[in-house]
């Protein structure tokens, strides 16, 4: 069994859920013969290294990134931070020689993507070190059985493919204003947030890769209140009566092309009332079609190709054969969680490490992601628009 040692930067929501994921790591994918050693987690504030010693495990905690890549007990690094933040931490990771698990965005910007890319690829003398995104809803069981049903071509040639993401974790005007609203901090809001996954997504699922996008924008939630404090991922945090601007995006709607001829629909929202995660998927091909919702993520739907005789899909409950389902449930109707995606990627991340294989969405997926997320952002301000007829309906 051999033993990773394991950094970790900013202990918010996704900083602890990495660290449960390398504790589930052993006993769900024991045939890698790895196990992961929480050696030294860091963070700014003191209850938050308090959790990191007592609740999660780790040798020992500190202040900042820096004495996590001095360590030499550290052999890789988990970086949870802000985004504003992962372009300087995963430089500095990537010049210690550490390979690393980031979050999406990669970087607030693609040319930031680009850089923590690039300095991945170029780190230990050029040989490069593994990276890992996170991208987990592409490691869904169903949508890992989605993805080789496209690769065997059960849905025939795929024509289009629709994506959203809608969410309402911002859709209180009286949320605080934190850094996820901030231009230069946040990058371009709900873009990078969650369309970043439904890029990914699309291009994963179909094997195709978007060469052409446009899309329109808009900011619902104009200003907000100022924090008064500091919370954990999306939680409530004190605010005063003083609001400031939101500088990026609430809503977003793109259309695009792929290079295999396919079409795509993607949405996202920070702000649709009523949706706490509303992520689909749907492919259609000239033999059938399928979809796939994470509100319910362990089925799936299918139609496949009748000759016209019979119309409706077929739910499928996942199953073992189904991705990594069976290394979590025995049997169909037993659901798989959201943190057990993240434990399929801090696998493939430590296999990528450990043995060499290329199994991680990694710094090339992010950034191909990053520069979608920009090219949307980029034609929403001047998009052509065509006028419709000035005649004007008549009411009954």
């Amino acid at each position: 069994m051999r033993e990773i040692g394991v950094g970790l930067v900013s202990l918010g929501w996704m900083g602890r859920l990495h660290a449960s994921s390398y504790q589930r790591l052993p006993s769900r994918f024991p045939e890698l013969g790895v196990r992961p050693r929480l050696v030294v987690a860091a963070d700014p504030l003191e209850e938050n290294q308090r959790a990191a010693t007592e609740q999660f495990g780790f040798e020992r905690a500190v202040a900042g990134i820096e004495e996590v890549l001095a360590d030499p007990e550290a052999d890789v690094v988990s970086i949870c931070s802000p985004n504003f933040l992962h372009r300087d931490f995963a430089l500095a990771a990537a010049r210690a020689g550490k390979p690393f698990w980031i979050e999406k965005p990669m970087g607030v910007s693609a040319a930031q993507s680009r850089e923590i890319h690039d300095a991945a690829a170029a780190a230990r003398d050029g040989a490069g070190i593994p990276t890992a995104v996170g991208f987990n809803y592409r490691h869904a069981p169903a949508v890992a059985h989605l993805r080789a049903m496209v690769a065997e071509g059960r849905l025939g040639r795929i024509t289009n493919v629709r994506c959203w993401l809608i969410a309402d974790y911002a859709s209180s005007p009286d949320g605080p204003l934190t850094w996820r609203y901030d231009r230069e901090r946040g990058g371009s809001g709900v873009i990078g947030d969650l369309l970043s996954h439904g890029a990914d997504l699309v291009q994963h699922v179909t094997g195709q890769r978007l060469i052409e996008v446009t899309a329109t924008t808009d900011v619902f939630v104009p200003d907000r209140p100022l924090p008064l404090g500091a919370g954990v991922g999306h939680g409530a945090v004190q605010v005063s009566e003083e609001r400031g601007p939101v500088e990026n995006e609430d809503w977003v709607a793109a259309l695009a092309r792929l290079d295999g001829g396919a079409h795509a629909t993607l949405e996202s929202s920070r702000v649709a009332h009523g949706h706490r995660s509303d992520y689909a998927l749907e492919v259609f091909g000239t033999e059938g079609s399928a979809r796939w919702s994470f509100t319910r993520m362990n089925e799936f739907e299918v139609m496949l190709g009748d000759g016209g005789t019979e119309h409706g899909y077929t739910t499928v409950l996942a199953a073992p054969g189904h991705g990594d389902y069976a290394r979590f449930q025995p049997g169909p109707g037993i659901p798989m969680s959201f943190d057990d995606l993240k434990t399929i990627e801090a696998a493939e991340f430590l296999s990528d490490v450990a043995h060499g294989t290329h199994l991680a969405p990694n710094a090339a997926d992010g950034l191909s992601a990053a520069e979608i997320c920009e090219a949307i952002v980029r034609p929403a301000p001047s998009r052509p628009w065509v006028a419709t007829m000035s005649v004007r309906a008549r009411s009954t």
